[in-house]
C-alpha cells in the first residue's frame, strides 16, 4: 500500500525512463508520456478522470514481470544518443517520404468526401520539416559534445566548454520542438479518429493511417529516449564535468 501511495506521486515520465513497457499502459489511457512526463500519476489520474489505483495495478503488473525487456536507462550516453540517431532520425527520414506522396495522393483522390485529409496532409508536412531541422542541430551540435563530454570520464581528458553555453540551452530548445511536434499530432491523431479510415477508405488510405499511427508510436519512444533519459543525463553530467 505505501508503495502504491509513493507511485502515486512518482512523474509518469519517470515511470517509462526506468521501464518502456510501461509506455503501453500510458498509450492506452490516452497519457502522454513524453511531453509531459514530468506529471505525477495522481495529478494526471484526478485531470483525465482515470482510476488512479486501477491504473496502479496496471503499472504494478508490469514491474512483476521480469521477462526481458530493453532497459534504456542503463546504456552509456554516447550509446544512447548513437541509437536515437540511427534508429529513431532514420526512421523520420525513411516515412516522411513515403508518406508525404501517400498523403497528397488521398488528398487528390478522397479530399472532397475527406476535406480533412488537407489539413492532415499540411500539419504532417510542416511536422516533417521542423523534425528534419530538429535532428540535424542534434546531430551537429547537442550528440557530438554529449559524446565528448562521456569521453573524457573516460579518459580525464579536460574539454572546453560547448560554444553554446551551458548543454541546458539546446536542450530547452530541443524539448520545446517535442512539445510542438507532439501537439501538432495531437491534432492529427483527433482528425484521423485515432487512425481510424473511415468505411469508402481504399487500401492506399487504410496503409497511410497504419504508417502515421505507427510514426506516432515512434516518435513518442524518441522523444521519451531524450526528455526522461538522454537530456537529463548530459546535463548532470555536464554539471559534473564543469560544476555549473
Amino acid at each position: 500500500m505505501e508503495t502504491q501511495i509513493k507511485n502515486a506521486q512518482k512523474p509518469i515520465g519517470q515511470f517509462v525512463a526506468d521501464d518502456f513497457r510501461t509506455a503501453a499502459v500510458f498509450y492506452s489511457y490516452g497519457i502522454d508520456f513524453c511531453c509531459k512526463g514530468n506529471r505525477s500519476v495522481e495529478e494526471v489520474c484526478e485531470k483525465n478522470n482515470i482510476d488512479a489505483q486501477e491504473l496502479l495495478d496496471k503499472l504494478e503488473a508490469i514491474s512483476k514481470n521480469t521477462s526481458k525487456n530493453i532497459d534504456y536507462n542503463t546504456w552509456p550516453l554516447d550509446v544512447l544518443a548513437l541509437h536515437i540517431e540511427n534508429k529513431h532520425h532514420r526512421y523520420v527520414e525513411e516515412k516522411t517520404t513515403v508518406l508525404i506522396p501517400f498523403l497528397n495522393k488521398l488528398c487528390k483522390v478522397h479530399g472532397t468526401a475527406h476535406p480533412e485529409l488537407f489539413t492532415i496532409t499540411a500539419l504532417f508536412t510542416a511536422s516533417s520539416k521542423e523534425l528534419a531541422s530538429h535532428m540535424k542541430k542534434e546531430e551537429l551540435m547537442l550528440f557530438p559534445f554529449i559524446k565528448k563530454m562521456v569521453k573524457a570520464t573516460q579518459t580525464d581528458e579536460r574539454i572546453d566548454p560547448a560554444h553554446f553555453g551551458t548543454v541546458k540551452n539546446p536542450i530547452a530548445s530541443m524539448m520545446a520542438d517535442h512539445d510542438n511536434e507532439g501537439e501538432r499530432f495531437r491534432q492529427i491523431e483527433e482528425l484521423t479518429n485515432n487512425y481510424t479510415p473511415p468505411a469508402d477508405a481504399c487500401n492506399t488510405y487504410k496503409v497511410t493511417f497504419a504508417m502515421l499511427d505507427e510514426f506516432e508510436k515512434d516518435l513518442h519512444l524518441h522523444i521519451h529516449l531524450e526528455n526522461n533519459i538522454l537530456f537529463p543525463k548530459a546535463a548532470a553530467l555536464e554539471k559534473r564535468l564543469f560544476t555549473i
